[in-house]
């Protein structure tokens, strides 16, 4: 299946690009990570639906809705742009037709990453280069804050991850590499096509 057909599948709407209007730096593009790499990548590491995912820079909310259909995981989808914020939660009225949702499995929050409080049992962090490597360190930070006062193990998931973000991660944080997912047939002719999971452990 291509994009469209999986957007059908799940009846929302997330098929192409926008320039984010916050002209500053440090915010990049929004684009959805591709139907294909998902599959891939949650082929290889499944979640449970104890988990608790949140999504920075979520866009039109394709990871989120994928993630609860495949896993029937909790996803919150935070977006700074209002635009994108509007057309998530225009996906997110009808899936929950579509899929006789009741509860709120899938919520969005429109706030910058930075300023989106960690809750206690966040526990998953999903990434698709949404902002600079000054953001993400403030993100990351407010992470291992959270787990110094709720203790748990943590998931960092990268997709298309930059040099920065991994140096970081290697050199001024606890968190470990884990986990390496390639995208067959983009890999081989773009090496930043794969997943990268960083993981925290507290409780073996």
């Amino acid at each position: 299946m291509n994009d469209t057909d999986y957007d059908q599948l799940l009846y929302i709407k997330t098929v192409g690009t926008l320039e984010v209007i916050n002209q500053s730096v440090h915010y990049n593009r929004y684009e959805a990570t591709p139907y294909k790499g998902l599959e891939e990548f949650f082929s290889e590491h499944e979640l449970k639906n104890t988990d608790k995912v949140i999504d920075f820079g979520s866009g039109k909310g394709r990871l989120p809705f994928y993630i609860h259909h495949r896993f029937q995981t909790t996803v919150i989808g935070i977006e700074m742009s209002n635009k994108l914020y509007r057309e998530a939660l225009e996906n997110l009225e009808v899936y929950k037709q579509k899929t006789k949702q009741k509860n709120d499995s899938i919520t969005f929050e429109k706030c910058f990453a930075q300023d989106y409080e960690i809750k206690s049992n966040d526990n998953v962090f999903y990434f698709f280069n949404p902002f600079s490597v000054q953001i993400f360190m403030k993100v990351v930070e407010n992470i291992l804050q959270s787990v110094d006062q709720h203790e748990r193990n943590v998931d960092l998931i990268l997709y298309y991850p930059t040099t920065d973000y991994i140096q970081f991660l290697n050199a001024r944080t606890p968190f470990k590499y884990f986990k390496e997912v390639k995208v067959s047939g983009l890999y081989e002719h773009n090496e930043n096509e794969r997943f990268l999971i960083f993981r925290l452990l507290v409780n073996n």
